[in-house]
């Protein structure tokens, strides 16, 4: 069973979002609805209003993180937190329904981007940006060891976030199988894989893109109906995460031009 409470290992830019800190104030925040990004409590705080907080958080499916009281310290401005404070997204998250949707109104065959586990936020926006330069529908992201809507995401997707929606999913393997169902071809961006030049993306499609050290995971990697990859000639065998799909939209974007008379 998977923990509720998640550790500090997370990558993440510290005080770079909009946060309330203080039990009352993190209570009423939750209580009215607003959309969270995740609850932070710090290590070894429990008992009374702390232990109502961490209930509604569960029955809201708010993610909560435990962190150090040094940590809190220092995003909460040396603001008296008593331990536990919430965190605001940059941008309102999206539902996976919403993208198809999205898809469906355009006319095109849906063109999803799935960021299996991508850590640095800079990758994330930069992986935003492009995807809306390039007229994906929207970006699929895990919940959890991901970078989430954060400022500097926000600051490096450079108002492409305004535009794109972001899902946020529990798990990445399910909601690929949901696609397939959807008859929504899945390529996986890893090692050892067909030339990404091979195939015709004029078809529903999404590309996962993977993790910045580890790449895709190896159950999602099962999942994918293909696996492509860039060729690489140099001494390094792997391109930064947010450049290797900038090349692979591009390629969805050539193909779809040569197949339609050059209209994407």
């Amino acid at each position: 069973m998977e923990k509720e409470i998640i550790n500090d290992s997370e990558n993440e830019e510290n005080g770079e979002k909009q946060i309330i800190c203080g039990r009352n104030p993190v209570f009423e925040a939750i209580r009215s609805g607003r959309e969270i990004d995740r609850l932070l409590v710090a290590h070894s705080v429990s008992g009374g209003s702390v232990t109502a907080i961490i209930a509604k958080c569960k029955q809201a499916g708010i993610l909560i993180k435990e962190v150090s009281p040094q940590k809190l310290d220092f995003l909460c401005g040396g603001a008296n937190h008593q331990g536990v404070a919430v965190q605001f997204a940059s941008q309102s998250y999206a539902e996976v329904e919403d993208i198809l949707k999205a898809a469906q109104q355009s006319g095109r065959p849906p063109f999803i981007i799935i960021c299996d586990e991508i850590e640095d936020p800079h990758n994330l926006g930069a992986i935003i940006r492009t995807a809306e330069c390039c007229g994906a529908h929207g970006i699929i992201i895990p919940k959890r060891r991901s970078a989430s809507l954060n400022a500097t995401v926000a600051k490096s997707a450079s108002g492409a976030l305004e535009y794109m929606p972001v899902a946020r999913v529990t798990n990445i393997s399910n909601e690929i199988d949901k696609l397939k169902e959807k008859g929504i071809w899945v390529f996986g961006a890893d090692m050892d894989g067909k030339d990404y030049t091979y195939f015709d993306y004029d078809i529903p499609c999404a590309i996962v893109i993977g993790n910045e050290g580890k790449g895709i995971g190896a159950l999602v990697r099962k999942k994918c109906d293909e696996i492509i990859s860039l060729p690489m000639y140099g001494k390094i065998n792997s391109l930064n995460a947010s450049v290797a799909a900038g090349v692979l939209m591009y390629e969805i974007v050539r193909k779809r031009n040569l197949k339609n008379g050059g209209t994407s």
